[in-house]
């Protein structure tokens, strides 16, 4: 599932595949953007900001985002799609490398002096430079009503976690997902070691929460509904939580070690 992790090393690797070469071939698939011609603009770099990714070119800034089943693949020219090529919306190539997007959940074109207005409503970044833990604490507690499931997810708030970051953030630190964000004393606390643990996956093969990279050992309570608790046999619990009805989160929990 992608994470803030995933797209940082999206980003790196398109960066690696791409910056400081002219594209020898620019196809955006998408109907709005379909006339956009990058050829021989030299691509300046690529990054990411949470789980939003910029190529940035010429005056352009070529922003996607991965949503559920979004990836970019990077291949030598000519190199075999390992996708079916109906799903690519973006395709980027160089003398060196082909980048494409598969599946991606967002494709759009910003002007490049638009695309820090356009991305303002993020929180402080988990994997930038300026990540700011003060801030992200600020704006996770100004709400002390919320589910503190729902406050951690916010990208308004942090940008980078997912349903994955967050419900095993909860289980670490023994909290319910629907426990109220002002009951609990060490939401500091909660978001470094959130900021760690997604800063340390960042170099990893195989993201993992409990320090085990085998297969089916990786996570204590995510995906894990009905079979028992690492830490206590309890059965794993699984439910929604949503600000919106139409945008549920899956959530699962420890009815024993969290409370």
């Amino acid at each position: 599932m992608p994470e803030g992790d995933t797209v940082w090393r999206t980003a790196r690797d398109l960066h690696d595949a791409l910056a400081g070469r002219p594209l020898t071939r620019s196809d955006v698939r998408v109907p709005q953007w379909a006339t956009l011609d990058l050829r021989g603009v030299t691509v300046d770099d690529a990054v990411s900001r949470g789980k939003h990714l910029f190529v940035r070119a010429g005056d352009v800034s070529l922003h996607t985002h991965l949503k559920m089943e979004g990836v970019w693949h990077v291949y030598p020219p000519n190199g075999r799609w390992r996708r079916p090529a109906h799903t690519a919306r973006v395709v980027l190539e160089n003398t060196d490398h082909q980048a494409v997007g598969f599946s991606l959940g967002l494709v759009e074109v910003l002007d490049r002096v638009a695309e820090a207005d356009a991305m303002a409503w993020l929180g402080p970044d988990l994997l930038s430079r300026d990540w700011s833990l003060d801030e992200a604490v600020r704006r996770v507690t100004a709400d002390p009503d919320r589910p503190v499931f729902l406050a951690l997810h916010d990208q308004r708030n942090l940008a980078g976690f997912g349903n994955e970051y967050v419900t095993e953030l909860c289980f670490l630190h023994g909290l319910l997902p629907t426990r109220p964000v002002g009951e609990i004393t060490d939401v500091a606390h909660v978001i470094e070691r959130g900021q760690r643990l997604i800063e340390a996956n960042c170099e990893r093969a195989a993201r993992t929460f409990t320090g085990n990279t085998r297969a089916r050992e990786t996570h204590w309570v995510f995906d894990r509904d009905r079979r028992p608790c690492r830490r206590c046999g309890t059965t794993v619990q699984r439910g929604v939580l949503g600000d919106d009805p139409v945008r549920q989160r899956n959530t699962y929990w420890c009815p024993h070690c969290q409370t």
